[in-house]
């Protein structure tokens, strides 16, 4: 086990099988660059044990963003609020949006970026950008329940809806009453995932069983 007296050798030797070992270092060694790189390159998050300075080193937040974009948490100010890292970060995981500075949550280029990313990242958008339609078709497009993220309106705009239910059938859960009364909508979502079915009207989930019946009647007769 690490502690404070622990060698520079030996701490560098155990963040290469354990980046969280950095937390057992000297507080000398965890301001020390090389050791930190390395803690990091292992276990982005381990940034968090690092000293305030090398938080708001570039090569060192950097190879903690590559690991795990998560690690943006434990970044300083400036680089929760610079461009790239946060690009980088959030290509890692959409989570790092979190952390990132809000002028990229209102960042409609940036925004249209990490959508494409994952469609998630519409969770951490401004509430405008939610409400912004091509944002949010991108965002569907590759992650269906981001539906749920998004204004009413656009909740019951039948190409959004039918985009999102292509991606994800539970999707339908987040349409208007009126698009789950929709026929074309409801099949999507079946489609992709039969369990949809149970977000659609009753009429609709009516009129579909009984015709499933049917078939099934039809298959059984000799």
């Amino acid at each position: 086990m690490l502690n404070k007296h622990s060698t520079k050798e030996e701490v560098i030797e155990a963040v290469k099988q354990n980046g969280w070992a950095l937390k057992y270092a000297s507080e000398e060694l965890r301001n020390d660059r090389e050791v930190v790189v390395e803690a990091v390159m292992q276990e982005g998050l381990a940034l968090s044990y690092a000293s305030e300075e090398l938080q708001n080193d570039r090569e060192v937040v950097m190879a903690a963003v590559m690991q795990d974009g998560e690690a943006l948490k434990y970044a300083s100010e400036e680089f929760q609020g610079n461009l790239y890292v946060v690009k980088v970060a959030v290509s890692r995981n959409v989570e790092a949006l979190k952390y990132a500075s809000n002028k990229f949550k209102a960042d409609r280029e940036f925004m249209l970026y990490a959508v494409m990313q994952d469609g998630e990242a519409l969770r951490y958008a401004s509430n405008n950008l939610k409400s912004d339609r091509e944002v949010v078709v991108e965002a569907v497009k590759r992650k269906g329940m981001a539906l749920g993220y998004t204004s009413e309106g656009l909740q019951n705009d039948r190409e959004v809806v039918l985009a999102a239910v292509k991606m994800h059938g539970y999707a339908l859960a987040y349409a208007s009453e009126e698009l789950q009364n929709d026929r074309e909508v409801v099949l999507a979502a079946i489609k992709r995932n039969g369990v949809g079915l149970g977000y659609a009207s009753d009429e609709l989930q009516l009129e579909i069983i009984n015709c499933w019946v049917d078939r099934m009647d039809i298959k059984k007769r000799p």
